[in-house]
């Protein structure tokens, strides 16, 4: 009989809900109104409460949030999952319940969200805790701090460091003890984060007072009144805006108020033909005022009075001075910083640009420099190699495989049109540059006729690896994309290429000697024609492969090669006609020019440009040569 009774009183308590979390339980039974109406400005505690719970505190919290919470017709609150709904304290689900779903405003759900975030910075998921640091130091708040000091300590090396980056930051701006805001100043002393530089500009935010003596204030300084920056306008404005000195009468305001008050030749008793004595139209103006005729303003005389009466001072807006030193110095070094980071960026950025001109200039300071054949078509193999890389990448959906595969089918199209280039015009002109000159720019206009019929007007998609989007980010002010520095190492191949061909093998010592003296290079077996040929193709292969760099980051069109062209020229001949060296230092010189000109006005490219040729123009007055001229029997050819 007994047993019976056991199992039918187990099973009723099986059927009664389980109380999983009694805090949580507690904490709604005791708020469930305020759940179900919450109001911004007095919910914090609440979520603060519920939060400390645990887990179960805090997925009550992320439903609420996400409008996924309702209450039943008991007073329980369920958390809705599609068609499912489990009782927020037990976890247990109920089925066919009846609810009011709960629908928090935005202020809300804003309080909701930093009570998860801070409660996330103890998850035991270092991800979790990553986002929940991300998420902070996007938009930090009181509570935060304290979460992030309550927090046990981080094992992660990288994560501990952010933690106590994004706790300085806060303890900057909510902590109200002034050692504390000190010591987290001092601890990020050198960084040049712009959330650091923003949490430090409130506390350096000035405003300017009047005062009878010196107040008890953060003073900057004491202003005098004349000085450039704090003129007697200034100080009189504001004696004003404090309300120690009516707003101040102008002549012709005082001159409209009288005329407009004249009653029978006189205002205010005082005969309109006494009016030109300004004393006397101060004395019939302040007889307005008294009557209410006319609105209080100060004389030139009171305003002087005024003047004299205060003192002018310019205070910090944060009360504490050891804080505001901290600050002060703290952006002091920062600025020191960054304008040292901000040059090593724009080295950076010169560094990159050299590359690109280095790299499509290469190919014309073997065709200009060695052959002396001025090949105004360069661009075009340039324009020619986009348009191969181009067609690659439709072909093999792959970008990485389709890069590798462009590179050397560039080099190969564009080797083959340099060949025909010069076996049909350029062999037939030779020692004649002016028709040189004027045939490889008509030969220009027709490719990008040919380029335009077959691939239209339109810029063509050329799209980096996934490996080379994005950039390298060392902090906020250095950075560079990750395609420029492919560029660099990939113009630094090309100029280990080359000087292995030049100096290693049969066609660099054939090259040289034609270049020095073709007639007697002919006379020891070696065919000039033949040489040149392999020349000038080699020069247009190169400039095909830096048309498909190029192309990863420029708009491919059939007016790419005009874009570098005239900075190619400019590359070999500021650097040294036929001297690869002098070719790599004329696109350091121009890049580093460019790029310090931009920074000027980065806006006005065109303005960049405009000085850069100017500056050339007066180089070459003073080194003909270039800045590494040819030297011995070559320069001589």
């Amino acid at each position: 009989m007994i047993r019976p009774l056991i199992v039918l009183l187990l099973t009723l308590l099986s059927a009664l809900p389980a109380s999983a979390n009694p805090a949580l339980e507690a904490v709604i039974a005791r708020n469930l109104d305020q759940i179900e109406k919450p109001s911004r400005r007095t919910v914090e505690p609440l979520v603060a409460e519920i939060a400390a719970t645990g887990p179960e505190g805090l997925a009550l919290l992320s439903a609420w949030a996400n409008r996924s919470l309702g209450v039943s017709d008991n007073g329980r609150l369920l958390i809705v999952e599609g068609d499912s709904a489990t009782d927020a304290v037990t976890g247990q689900p109920v089925p066919g319940a009846d609810l009011t779903m709960l629908r928090p405003n935005s202020g809300v759900r804003g309080v909701i969200d930093s009570a998860l975030v801070a409660g996330e910075i103890s998850s035991p998921d270092p991800a979790r805790r990553a986002s929940a640091l991300a998420s902070i130091a996007r938009d930090g708040t009181a509570a935060h701090l304290a979460a992030l000091r309550g927090a046990p300590p981080e094992a992660d090396p990288t994560l501990a460091q952010q933690r106590e980056r994004a706790t300085n930051l806060l303890a900057i701006r909510f902590d109200t003890d002034p050692a504390a805001r000190v010591a987290a100043i001092n601890g990020l002393a050198g960084d040049v984060g712009l959330d650091f530089r923003a949490a430090l500009n409130p506390l350096l935010a000035t405003t300017r007072i009047a005062a009878p003596a010196e107040p008890q204030a953060n003073i900057v300084r004491e202003l005098t009144v004349g000085d450039s920056d704090f003129p007697k306008e200034a100080a009189i404005a504001l004696l004003t805006t404090q309300g120690v000195l009516q707003p101040r009468l102008t002549p012709a305001d005082q001159r409209n108020a009288l005329a407009a008050n004249i009653v029978n030749g006189t205002v205010s008793g005082i005969p309109v033909a006494d009016l030109s004595d300004p004393a006397a139209r101060d004395r019939a103006y302040e007889a307005l005022e008294a009557a209410g005729t006319v609105p209080p303003a100060a004389t030139d005389a009171e305003a002087d009075a005024a003047l004299a009466a205060n003192r002018f001072f310019e205070t910090y807006a944060e009360p504490n001075p050891d804080v505001t030193d901290a600050a002060r110095a703290a952006q002091v070094r920062a600025q020191v910083r960054l304008a040292a980071m901000t040059g090593i960026d724009l080295g950076l950025d010169a560094l990159s640009l050299a590359s690109i001109y280095f790299l499509a200039a290469i190919g014309l300071a073997i065709t200009f420099g060695v052959m002396r054949v001025i090949n105004m078509a360069h661009g075009e193999f340039i324009m020619m190699g986009a348009y191969t890389g181009y067609v690659v990448q439709t072909l093999i959906p792959n970008r990485t495989l389709s890069l590798v595969a462009a590179l050397p089918l560039a080099f190969v199209v564009t080797f083959g049109a340099g060949v025909i280039l010069y076996r049909l015009v350029i062999r037939h002109l030779a020692r004649r540059p002016l028709e040189t000159l004027l045939a490889t720019f008509g030969v220009s206009i027709a490719l990008q006729q040919l380029a335009k019929n077959i691939f239209g007007t339109q810029a063509r998609p050329l799209t980096a690896p996934a490996w080379l989007e994005g950039a390298i980010t060392i902090n906020d002010v250095i950075s560079i994309s990750s395609i420029r520095v492919a560029i660099f190492v990939l113009a630094l191949l090309f100029l280990g290429l080359f000087l292995f061909i030049m100096k290693r093998t049969r066609l660099g010592l054939e090259v040289r000697a034609v270049t020095q003296n073709p007639g007697m290079a002919a006379s020891m077996g070696i065919n000039p024609d033949r040489i040149a040929m392999m020349t000038f193709g080699l020069g247009s292969g190169i400039a095909g492969i830096a048309g498909v760099a190029i192309g990863l980051f420029a708009q491919v069109t059939s007016e790419l090669g005009q874009q570098y062209i005239v900075q190619s020229f400019m590359t070999v001949v500021v650097g040294g006609v036929g001297n690869i060296w002098g070719t790599l230092a004329g696109a350091g010189l121009i890049g580093i020019l460019s790029k310090v000109i931009e920074s000027f006005n980065p806006s006005n490219t065109l303005a960049a440009q405009t000085f850069m040729i100017l500056f050339i123009i007066i180089f070459i007055q003073f080194r003909p040569r270039g800045i590494i001229p040819q030297r011995g029997r070559a320069a001589e050819a």
